[in-house]
């Protein structure tokens, strides 16, 4: 029987270099990364060294950013990582992507547009299903063109990042517990998506004609699939994996 996180673990240094490379050859060569922002850990190896102190380098070399268990919090990049799925780049304190959008424009770069030595950077976000979000950051430290880079490159780099982040996480076992959900019948879909919504029981009742007990007895066989304890976390887990869209949500 093939160990897969074990095989994970044996890509992983392939795919940081792959990572490192592609940053010096288009003039971003400072690289931070990120495999899941909810965690206040460093991303590391299997032996638990941070990918920041044995093969990534920073434009502040004195800077051990990846220290800061608080840095998902505080960082512009990250807040814009989970805003939107596609590749972003910053330039002179704005954030643009291929489309105009409200979400990247409403971020306060004011601290990367201050901070010394600090250039232009791309940033591949990666969101996978069960609400797991990392983030790839290619950096300079002066002004490289970031725009025309970005539009040549950004489709490379955002496949980099999705394959470092899922072949890291896979290789962690993360997100922990999760099985391979059972099918949803098309009432426990309707059930979590009006609970989405912000629905009660009774009101979800009413909307599908069905009493009480019965949509409380779908939500509970839907949870049960979904490897869920309680309403929030089902309606979360169904979102991330994609049965309940955005409109519900």
């Amino acid at each position: 029987m093939i160990d897969e996180r074990a095989e994970c673990w044996s890509e992983m240094p392939g795919l940081i270099a792959a990572v490192q490379a592609a940053g010096d050859a288009i003039g971003l060569p400072y690289v931070a990364a990120q495999a899941d922002l909810g965690d206040p850990e460093p991303m590391s190896d299997e032996a638990g060294r941070p990918y920041a102190e044995t093969s990534f380098r920073w434009v502040d070399p004195n800077y051990a950013y990846w220290r800061d268990r608080k840095l998902a919090l505080h960082i512009a990049f990250l807040t814009a990582a989970r805003l939107v799925g596609e590749p972003f780049y910053y330039s002179d304190g704005r954030l643009r992507t291929w489309r105009a959008t409200q979400l990247l424009e409403a971020v306060d770069c004011s601290q990367a547009k201050n901070t010394p030595n600090f250039g232009e950077a791309i940033i591949a976000p990666v969101h996978l299903p069960r609400g797991l979000v990392g983030a790839v950051f290619w950096c300079s430290r002066e002004s490289v063109g970031v725009e025309a880079i970005f539009a040549k490159h950004a489709g490379h780099l955002h496949n980099l990042a999705v394959r470092l982040v899922a072949t890291h996480n896979e290789a962690r076992g993360r997100p922990r517990n999760a099985t391979v959900p059972q099918t949803l019948t098309r009432r426990e879909v309707q059930c979590l998506r009006w609970a989405a919504a912000g629905k009660t029981d009774g009101e979800i009742g009413i909307i599908l004609s069905l009493s009480v007990s019965t949509v409380r007895f779908h939500l509970r066989n839907a949870a049960a699939k979904l490897g869920a304890t309680g309403r929030a976390q089902s309606i979360q887990i169904a979102a991330g994996l994609g049965f309940v869209g955005a409109r519900a949500a």
